[in-house]
C-alpha cells in the first residue's frame, strides 16, 4: 500500500518534529510514503520548522495556507495534492499515535471485502483529555449516531486512512472531516472502526472551544442530514444486447 500522510497545522511549532520523525519511524521500513504537512496561516515558527524538517526527511512536502482556512480546508488541499491512493490523516498536536497507521493499514487487508471498504476511521478508546471534554465528546457522537446512524463511535479522532479518490468525490463543506464516515456511507462505501492510542497533549493549546464546537456541530449534523436525504445511489447496469 503507498500512503500519503495528511496534517493539518496551525500554530504547532512544537509539536511538529517530533511527529515527524514518529511518522517516518512508523512507515519508513515498511511502506512507500509521502507525508503532506498544510500549514493553515500559522503565527508563529511552524512554517520554519517544517522548512527545516524537509532537509532531513524527503519524504516530506509543505503546503502553506496564507491565512488561516480551517482544517477540513487544509485537509482538501492536502489530499488534493497528494500523489498516492490511500490517504492517512492526523491532528498536528501529537495526540494521535503515528504507530497506529500500520494498524490501519492491516485491518483494510484482513477485511471479508477489502474493495468496498473506503475508510477505517480511528476509535480512542481511552482518550487522554479532561473528563468534561470526555463528556461532551461522548454525548455529541451518541447524538450523531442517532441522527446520521453512521455506526461509528468516534468520528472526531484525526487518525483515518481513507481512499483519495472517494474522498474527492464527496461534497465539500467545512467540518467535513467530522461527518465523513456518513458521507462515505452515503456514497456507497463501507467504513469500519478501529481502537486507537489517544496522547495527551504536549504542547500549545487546543485550538477549539467546547461551545464553538458544539455550535458548529449542530449546524453541521443539520447540514450533513439534508445532504443526504437529497442523495440517490442508483444501481447501474449497462445493457449490451438489443
Amino acid at each position: 500500500m503507498k500512503i500519503s500522510v495528511v496534517v493539518p497545522v496551525h500554530n504547532e511549532e512544537d509539536n511538529i518534529e517530533s511527529l515527524i520523525a514518529e511518522i517516518s519511524a512508523a512507515l519508513k521500513p515498511s511502506y512507500p510514503f509521502e507525508m503532506i504537512f498544510i500549514d493553515d496561516g500559522s503565527s508563529d515558527s511552524t512554517l520554519a520548522k517544517l522548512q527545516t524538517a524537509r532537509q532531513k526527511h524527503p519524504q516530506l512536502r509543505i503546503l502553506h495556507h496564507q491565512s488561516s482556512c480551517g482544517q477540513s480546508r487544509a485537509i482538501h488541499s492536502g489530499v488534493s495534492a497528494a500523489q498516492y491512493p490511500w490517504i492517512a490523516t492526523l491532528d498536528g498536536d501529537g495526540q494521535n499515535d503515528p504507530a497506529d497507521i500500520p494498524n490501519l493499514v492491516e485491518a483494510q487487508q484482513q477485511y471479508d471485502n477489502p474493495e468496498s471498504l473506503w475508510m477505517l476511521a480511528g476509535f480512542r478508546h481511552k482518550r487522554n483529555d479532561s473528563g468534561w471534554r470526555r463528556f461532551s465528546s461522548r454525548f455529541a457522537n451518541s447524538i450523531r449516531q442517532k441522527i446520521l446512524r453512521d455506526n461509528t463511535p468516534d468520528t472526531g479522532c484525526g487518525l483515518k486512512l481513507f481512499l483519495r479518490d472517494k474522498f474527492l468525490q464527496l461534497p465539500y463543506f467545512d467540518h467535513i472531516h467530522r461527518f465523513l464516515p456518513a458521507m462515505i456511507l452515503a456514497a456507497g462505501g463501507q467504513v469500519i472502526s478501529v481502537k486507537v492510542n489517544h496522547r495527551s497533549r504536549r504542547h500549545g493549546q487546543s485550538k477549539y472551544g467546547t461551545l464553538d464546537r458544539l455550535m458548529a456541530g449542530i449546524v453541521d449534523l443539520l447540514g450533513v442530514v439534508w445532504l443526504n436525504k437529497r442523495h440517490s445511489l442508483p444501481v447501474i447496469t449497462e445493457v449490451t444486447r438489443g
